[in-house]
């Protein structure tokens, strides 16, 4: 089946979900957020979560598995779409699983949350999409919105492995 005819029938599929990601840092490291918003068929459901001090790409991460936490069944048909060259290339392109094999020898950074998306990741067929940021895509412009409220929101908790330098 080639690559468009895939993607049409994920679209067509009753289960499968659109997912738009996006992740941001005041200063980098500073105060960060991700915004997610699931999109299954007319329902759409909006996550965002603000952090005192971490990393635009640990963001970026965040909001995908905070995505993927957020399905309730698995065998799941996903298009994610982020703007983060960071994470599409590194699922796509077949980064994460050479990290993984060599237990990310090198200072690669982020092997918390990668290993956090790896486990998840296994219960979905997946398939990113880049997008450009802050451009015409609409869904993730209100990522973008809903990752910088949150970076600038109060009751920011603790990134836990960016402060234990994971």
């Amino acid at each position: 089946m080639s690559n468009l005819a895939n993607f049409q029938s994920i679209l067509v599929n009753k289960n499968s979900i659109t997912i738009y990601t996006d992740g941001s840092s005041r200063g980098n490291p500073g105060p960060g957020g991700y915004g997610t918003v699931l999109i299954w068929g007319t329902v759409k459901k909006e996550l965002s979560q603000g952090y005192r001090l971490t990393t635009n790409n640990r963001m970026e991460l965040m909001a995908v598995i905070a995505a993927l936490e957020a399905l309730k069944k698995n065998d799941l048909e996903l298009v994610i779409y982020s703007d983060s060259s960071y994470v599409v290339k590194a699922v796509m392109e077949g980064w994460l699983n050479k990290w993984i094999k060599t237990n990310f020898k090198g200072g690669k950074k982020n092997s918390d949350l990668w290993m956090r998306y790896y486990e998840l990741s296994k219960k979905h067929n997946i398939h990113f999409k880049w997008v450009r940021g802050h451009a015409e895509n609409v869904m993730n412009n209100r990522c973008d919105e809903l990752a910088t409220q949150a970076a600038d929101g109060n009751n920011l908790l603790v990134d836990e492995g960016y402060e234990k330098g994971l």
